[in-house]
């Protein structure tokens, strides 16, 4: 039995698998706004509030 084609096989799916894992999160996230012009504001407002005393 020649044991090649499944590991072929195996080495594509697994290929495919994670180049569409990596196309589905970059539209995941393209369409939940982390890539916007409004994608750092979250940072800042966390800074923000670590500056003022008792986190109020």
């Amino acid at each position: 039995m020649d044991y090649t084609y499944p590991s072929v096989f195996l080495s594509y799916f697994l290929f495919f698998l994670f180049l569409f894992g990596a196309i589905y999160f970059c539209i995941r996230s393209f369409r939940r706004g982390y890539w916007g012009g409004e994608s750092e504001d979250v940072k800042f407002h966390v800074f923000d509030e670590g500056d003022k005393p008792n986190g109020r």
